[in-house]
């Protein structure tokens, strides 16, 4: 009928819930950005570097130590290895994915980044955690591709057997989670080298 106005509601599809999860074996993967927890998780991975930096408490404590000891204590301080997974307690515990030295340029490397990816689900294991919430490690800027990561990923994931792990929250910042999952599920290393031509 001509002069009737239009009245249905305007709707589009928004990306989420099963959109953003697969199975990979009998592993459940979800990707949400951090402020959307899919479920809760026995231990959160963050990035750091060899002498974590990156992890240190942001807000100002006030210390009652004597500066002579702290400057002892600064001085005597060793860094991290490269690759090295550090636990943290706390609940949930704390994976600090040692994946940067600061002192380098570019601050990453690929090995540092598979050490750590070893590490961290060798770790889950011991503990017999069973979810586990993991960023894109190394893509930050600079940064390794995410397309990379997730081959890096796959490949570990092919390698777990008889894991305790039955939940993986891949921690997104943003909208490509869709995308991370898709590549992850297909597995194909010729995908990353195509997005790169």
């Amino acid at each position: 009928m001509e002069g009737k106005p239009d009245v249905r509601p305007k709707l589009r599809l928004l990306r989420g819930g099963r959109d953003n999860e697969i199975t990979f074996r009998s592993l459940r993967i979800v990707a949400a950005p951090w402020n959307r927890p899919p479920f809760p998780v026995d231990a959160v991975v963050y990035e750091d570097d060899t002498y974590h930096v990156l992890s240190a408490d942001p807000e100002f404590q006030e210390v009652t130590e004597h500066p002579v000891r702290l400057m002892t204590e600064v001085l005597a301080a060793r860094p991290s290895i490269p690759g090295e997974v550090i636990i943290k307690r706390g609940v949930p515990l704390r994976f600090l994915a040692v994946i940067h030295d600061l002192n380098q340029d570019p601050t990453w490397r690929e090995e540092w980044i598979i050490a750590s990816l070893h590490g961290i689900f060798r770790q889950a294991e011991e503990r017999k955690l069973e979810a586990l919430a993991l960023p894109a490690l190394g893509v930050r800027c600079p940064s390794l591709e995410r397309e990379r990561f997730v081959v890096l990923l796959r490949q570990r994931l092919s390698q777990l057997s008889g894991t305790s792990l039955k939940r993986l929250w891949l921690t997104t910042p943003d909208a490509t989670s869709g995308e991370l999952l898709r590549l992850l599920e297909m597995g194909r290393e010729e995908q990353w080298r195509r997005t790169r031509e």
